[in-house]
């Protein structure tokens, strides 16, 4: 099948101190959040001045998207559409209408399967394409990258790169503790992301050799007596401190494609405070961003779906993820109550 674009797909973050409360009230939207839990995560943005990593590293990605694409093909213009802030997809929509774009793929900014973080963006561009009406252009979404050697390979580089930042003095039994966004244990039972979350974190500590490692959670939120997925990463650090199980970590957040504000605010702020108060070296990977590995991978996955052979490549057991989702893949929840994910 032919294509006219790509469409990188994002979740959007405030860029000024003015833009957070207009933000945080698009994310809460429909939500029973009370008011002082918001103003409370805005007090987060307001440490970093307002502004999140998340719009300047969309923009970083799609300059690399470009400059692959134009020195390997396909001849693809992209654009940039936020479910949250500006720009806002349907915005973007309006714009490749009146530039004669008829078909798009769309790349969103999310390794996983589960509802936020691949159906609800699905429903964003729906939405948005409603918006639009008449004339808006068909958007077929990029296939689940979480098992993509180009996604698992960065990401390895990455970890490498973390653990020669490790103090030699504790270099010799450092724990990798892979970190993922937690989600409501009701939404997990609903999709593979807690399975693809266990798929990356094994093929990685095969790669590296390393097998003192863990799988934990952070940015969890919703009501008190609402169970979401554990162990949380603050949590775990104490533990590894009380039972002696690493003399360092690494804080590996694989669930993250980009350093945006849940990784600067749950992980370079509240956790390396914790480990400072633990006397607990710590030191955090980057996430995958531009690397050339992950841009590659971009490519690679635009050809799948226009040029017929293409290999559809994926390491571990679980195989490649299918292009269109089952109409009963990733539910809705039906109580969301969440807010930290309002933190990009």
């Amino acid at each position: 099948m032919s294509y006219d674009a790509l469409l990188v797909v994002s979740f959007g973050g405030p860029e000024s101190r003015e833009d957070v409360i207009p933000f945080l009230e698009n994310v809460l939207r429909g939500r029973n959040v009370p008011r002082e839990r918001m103003l409370a995560v805005a007090g987060h943005y307001y440490h970093f001045d307002g502004k999140s990593p998340i719009n300047q590293q969309t923009r970083d990605l799609i300059s690399a998207i470009r400059t692959e694409l134009a020195q390997h093909g396909p001849n693809l213009p992209v654009y940039w559409g936020n479910r949250n802030w500006h720009p806002m997809l349907a915005d973007t929509l309006h714009e490749m209408r009146r530039d004669g774009i008829d078909r798009a793929l769309a790349f969103v900014t999310s390794a996983y399967s589960s509802y936020s973080a691949c159906r609800q963006y699905r429903e964003d561009i729906a939405r948005a394409q409603a918006e639009v009406g008449p004339g808006a252009p068909e958007i077929d979404k990029l296939r689940v990258v979480f098992n993509h050697p180009g996604f698992i390979e960065a990401t390895e580089d990455r970890v490498r790169e973390a653990l020669a930042r490790v103090p030699a003095i504790s270099s010799q039994n450092v724990q990798i503790v892979y970190t993922a966004h937690s989600i409501p244990v009701s939404m997990a039972n609903t999709c593979d992301y807690v399975r693809q979350l266990q798929e990356v974190r094994k093929l990685v500590a095969e790669r590296t050799g390393i097998g003192n490692d863990a799988l934990v959670y952070q940015s969890r939120s919703g009501a008190p007596g609402q169970p979401w997925l554990e162990p949380d990463i603050l949590d775990h650090l104490r533990q590894v401190k009380a039972r002696n199980l690493a003399s360092a970590v690494v804080l590996a957040p694989i669930s993250f494609i980009s350093d945006h504000m849940e990784v600067l605010y749950d992980l370079d702020t509240e956790a390396r405070q914790l480990c400072e108060l633990l006397s607990l070296p710590m030191v955090r990977m980057k996430t995958v961003g531009v690397h050339p590995k992950f841009v590659a991978m971009i490519r690679e996955l635009i050809l799948e779906r226009t040029t017929p052979g293409t290999k559809r490549r994926a390491l571990g057991s679980l195989g490649p993820r299918e292009d269109a989702c089952a109409e009963t893949c990733c539910p809705a929840p039906q109580k969301m109550g969440r807010l930290k994910t309002a933190q990009r």
